[in-house]
């Protein structure tokens, strides 16, 4: 890490105010006051729902044209950024179960559906266009595509940002200089204009950290001590034996 250079990076985080706090202390015959744009979305989302093999790859082609026509509106008004930051707190907020059960239950109106929407999106500052493609979910019956949608958008962001996300797992927290150190090494392997780092803790690793980055995290940089400890173990024909830290 020595030989890395420092370079500043722009973490963000926030909390979206609690929704499964709206659902428990709020009513639900809240009118939906919401007036937002449509989008142009084609009407083969709402087709009958298929199972196995065919069902997995519907999903996946659904939650792709939805990220990327999110991303397409986001970027043609100049909100890409923010709508980066829109669709993690949806994410963190869709989450939590008892507000995806909540928009999953068919016997649950539509028009309550819209007003705790409208409630959520006000509480959590979200852009009209971000709430109104939720409420584009909510009539589509796509909300439990959320969590794939919000995956499928970050790389449709990451591809029109050139952007390379890293995402560095470590024993505990490290400091931003050490992430921004890990962020312009990356960025000198791979030429990317931008770099995205996320974080995650992992005890199991010892001491140390992992690094992943390409294309699904396809590329490693392991410096951990559990992966030292596991050569080591190789080296001596140990593979069978716990090694006790």
């Amino acid at each position: 890490m020595a030989a890395l250079q420092h370079s500043p990076v722009t973490f963000q985080s926030r909390s979206p105010t609690s929704a499964a706090g709206i659902l428990a202390n709020k009513p639900l015959n809240l009118s939906f006051s919401g007036t937002f744009p449509s989008f142009k979305l084609t009407s083969k989302f709402a087709g009958k729902s298929r199972s196995g093999a065919s069902s997995a790859r519907m999903s996946a082609t659904a939650s792709g044209s939805y990220a990327t026509a999110l991303a397409d509106v986001a970027k043609s008004n100049g909100t890409l950024d923010t709508t980066a930051e829109d669709v993690e707190k949806i994410e963190k907020i869709f989450s939590d179960k008892l507000v995806l059960d909540f928009f999953c239950n068919p016997t649950v109106d539509v028009e309550k559906k819209r007003s705790v929407l409208d409630e959520i999106a006000k509480a959590s500052s979200i852009q009209p266009h971000s709430a109104n493609f939720l409420n584009i979910l909510v009539d589509m019956k796509r909300v439990d595509l959320i969590k794939e949608i919000a995956k499928e958008f970050e790389s449709v962001y990451n591809q029109m940002t050139d952007t390379e996300l890293v995402v560095v797992t470590s024993v505990v927290k490290l400091e931003s200089q050490h992430l921004a150190q890990i962020a312009k090494q990356v960025q000198k392997l791979t030429g990317a204009k931008n770099v995205r780092i996320k974080t995650e803790i992992d005890p199991s690793l010892v001491a140390g950290f992992t690094i992943r980055y390409g294309n699904g995290g396809s590329k490693l940089i392991d410096m951990s001590v559990k992966k030292q400890l596991e050569d080591i173990a190789a080296e001596l024909d140990m593979g069978n034996i716990q090694l006790a830290v």
